[in-house]
Order: C-alpha cells, then structure tokens, then sequence
C-alpha cells in the first residue's frame, strides 16, 4: 500500500487516478477546491492552491494521519485563450499562481513528508516542450515552465533519492478539454485585436483536441510512474502528428506558417 497525496483529485485525470489507485490498495489523499466532489475512499483535503495558509494547513492533516509519502501527483491546472497583450493582468497572474506556483507550494511544504524512494509526479502537457502557440501560449508558456521547473526539481531531489517525472498527454477527456474550447471560443467573442484570426485558430484547436483519450489511459501511467524501479524525467501520451511536425520546425519557419495559414482567406472554411 502506497499513500499517495494526489493534487487535483476532483478533475478527470485526478479522479480516474484516484480510482485506480484506491481499487489497487493504496491511501489517497485528495487536495481539491472546496465543493470539488471527490471520489469515494478518498481522504478529503479542500485547499486553495494560491493559498499559502490552506496548503500548509493541508499538511498538517496529512501529517497527523501518516509518517511518510510515497508519492506526490500534481494534476491540478486551469486553462486560459488570450492574447497576450489584451488579458488582464489577474487573470495572467491566476494562472501562473495555479499551474506553476501551487506546485512549488504543494511541494516544498509537503517535502518533510517524502522518504528516500519517494516519487513526484506532475502532470504538464504536450506543449510544455514546444514553442507556444498563439493564443493559447499562456497555457503552453505556464506548463513548459512547469516542465522545467520540475526537471530542475529533479536535478536537486535525486540528492535525497526522490525522483521526480513529468506527464505530458495530448489533448485528455475531462471537463478541461471542455473549457479550452469555450475558453477560445470566449476569446473570439472579445478580442478587439485578432476576431477573424481567432476564429480561424478555433478551427485549429478543434482540430488538434479531436482524438482525445480517456484520463484512465493517463492515470495508469502515473501509476506505472510509480512503480517503476527507474522512472524515466518525461512520458508523453496521445502525440498529435501535426504538433509532432510543428515542434520540429525551425523557429522562423514556424512563425511563417502560423502567419500564413491563420491569415489565409482559406484557413477557417
């Protein structure tokens, strides 16, 4: 049996993470919002990741129920389409609180916690290593720095022989996949700067979020993260051909063809 301290546990990748590992034995322990519905066996933890107070307060009730941690999963994230010169500054600022700063809160305060052997594992995204796209480079921008920010966690916590690995699935079926699409959908309807641009890009979102997999799929790599005696830094799952194909473009070339395609008179037919 594993104790497992899953972040996110009541979205869709953390939800099916946490019926897998409860079906196979293991102690969960559940941070979500308040009002977040968890899955039955779950220990509930409501905390606001943005929250310094709520995370440590969430640590002390792990710590008054068990010693150790095997195991850190970070599934937690929002989404937000915008340009990046007309979003509001809290908005910008909220996703970075919550995509990459919850985790470095979620972990230095729960790192008493973690033993020799130990396992940190954060969900970022098939973006995280490709240059961002437009529009929704705020996302892309948030998870590849939370892709590097655990790749230098990495490099520090193997010291104390505690791995760290990240997961970066293509688009997922859950309530976030969902809210990408009203979210650029939403950003159609405001921006001031790109309204036919943007539309043709929802074209292209629409297009890339079409194979989707089920967050089982992800929730058992996790758990392979897990017991593996060797875990591997990164694990793609679901990799869409034509983000395969934009990742190795050159810089250059790859802002001509987004400048060409999203303003062809042809790209959003």
């Amino acid at each position: 049996m594993k104790n497992v301290l899953l972040i996110g546990a009541g979205g869709g990748m953390g939800s099916a993470c946490a019926r897998l590992f409860i079906g196979r034995g293991d102690r969960v322990f559940g941070v979500d919002r308040s009002g977040m519905k968890l899955e039955k066996g779950v220990v509930p933890l409501f905390a606001d990741l943005t929250d310094p107070e709520q995370v440590n307060a969430a640590y002390e009730d792990v710590k008054a129920q068990a010693d150790t941690i095997d195991a850190i999963v970070y599934a937690a994230g929002i989404y937000e389409a915008d340009s990046l010169v007309e979003i509001d500054e809290a908005r910008l600022s909220r996703i970075f609180d919550v995509n990459v700063f919850g985790a470095y809160r979620v972990i230095r305060s729960f790192l008493p916690l973690l033993k020799e052997g130990s396992r940190v594992v954060l969900v970022t995204s098939e973006l995280a290593d490709l240059d961002p796209l437009p529009f929704t480079g705020l996302y892309g921008i948030t998870k590849g720095t939370l892709d590097r920010y655990a790749f230098s966690l990495a490099m520090e916590l193997q010291m104390l022989g505690i791995r760290v690995s990240v997961i970066r699935p293509g688009a997922v079926e859950t309530p976030l996949l969902d809210g990408s699409v009203k979210s650029i959908e939403a950003f159609t309807n405001r921006t001031k700067l790109y309204p036919d641009i943007a539309t043709k890009f929802l074209c292209v979102t629409n297009a890339v979020e079409s194979k989707a997999v089920p967050p089982g799929k992800v929730a058992k790599k996790v758990r392979a993260v897990l017991n593996s005696r060797r875990p591997r830094f990164a694990y793609s799952l679901n990799r869409n051909p034509l983000l395969r194909l934009y990742g190795i473009l050159p810089k250059q070339l790859k802002l001509y063809c987004i400048r060409v395609f999203l303003k062809s008179k042809k790209a959003g037919k």
